[in-house]
């Protein structure tokens, strides 16, 4: 027993005017794994809120405020444990200016992607399930705002792992941030001399077939004639989606395309093929005739 006291009393260092023994750390220790587990748990209770039936609370602001209510319960487990073993908060200053220092030396890039993304959650300009084109080239869905990192699912299911401080300082396009309702530009061309009016009806045919279409007092689909080319009369289907429509653009583009193909066939509007005149001439004769 006097061996276990001897060990547990064993002075480690000194912080400030409290000496850190064994004990101390086990004390921490413990206290730490408490108020770890007491994030997990309202972490994890706050999610299965989320995924309650009723949806009374946004799956996205429970989300924020699981992290954040994470965060807060570590600073104040980490403060608690230091005072429950007897650590002198005054020397703790000077850790933390140790710690300032070493921030300075190379640790800047992690904590200012911790505070990107803190930043991110309050101001709720990105949130956990919006669909978002990143300056960088990468689209999908936003799958977790982390401590150092957002993750970025693509429609293909894999994980991009993006930098908080990209979102924080670069520019992305949101496509869920507020209603979800997006319009969206279908091109496609049909042949000099089919009535426009046929286009349209086309048009308007294709888009009521697709699910998730939105049609209503503020939304209406339209055909626009919106060039005259070399060889087609070039349209564009111009209809308001859904987000769950907007959560895949090109799966959403291709089955309205698809679609349009066969309103065009069954409209017997023909599509055109781009035409050449070409003139050939043997070598040694004149020029060619047209």
């Amino acid at each position: 027993m006097t061996s276990l006291e001897e060990l547990l009393n064993l002075p480690l260092l000194e912080i400030g005017a409290t000496r850190i023994t064994t004990s101390t750390l086990v004390g921490m220790g413990l206290v730490l794994s408490l108020v770890w587990a007491l994030s997990t748990l309202v972490e994890r209770s706050l999610a299965a809120l989320a995924r309650a039936e009723d949806g009374r609370w946004p799956a996205s602001t429970l989300y924020t405020l699981s992290r954040l209510t994470r965060y807060l319960l570590w600073i104040a487990g980490l403060m608690m444990g230091l005072k429950v073993v007897g650590v002198d908060l005054t020397g703790v200053a000077v850790v933390g200016g140790a710690v300032g220092v070493g921030v300075g030396l190379g640790l800047q890039t992690l904590f200012a992607n911790f505070a990107s993304g803190v930043v991110l959650l309050i101001e709720g300009t990105l949130k956990v399930g919006d669909y978002v084109d990143l300056q960088s080239g990468v689209t999908g869905r936003v799958a977790e705002i982390g401590m150092r990192y957002t993750r970025v699912n693509t429609n293909d299911n894999i994980d991009v792992i993006v930098p908080n401080t990209e979102l924080m300082n670069g520019r992305f396009v949101s496509w869920t941030f507020q209603s979800g309702i997006r319009r969206v530009h279908i091109p496609f061309g049909v042949a000099y001399g089919t009535p426009k009016e046929t286009v349209r009806k086309a048009g308007l045919a294709a888009a009521a077939r697709q699910p998730g279409v939105v049609e209503d007092a503020g939304h209406h689909t339209d055909v626009w004639l919106v060039r005259l080319g070399d060889s087609a009369m070039e349209f564009e289907l111009v209809v308001w989606c859904n987000p769950e429509l907007n959560a895949r653009p090109a799966a959403t583009h291709a089955e309205l395309l698809w679609l349009i193909h066969d309103e065009l066939l069954a409209h017997q509007i023909a599509i055109p093929y781009p035409t050449r005149d070409v003139n050939l001439r043997l070598v040694g004769e004149g020029p060619a005739r047209p």
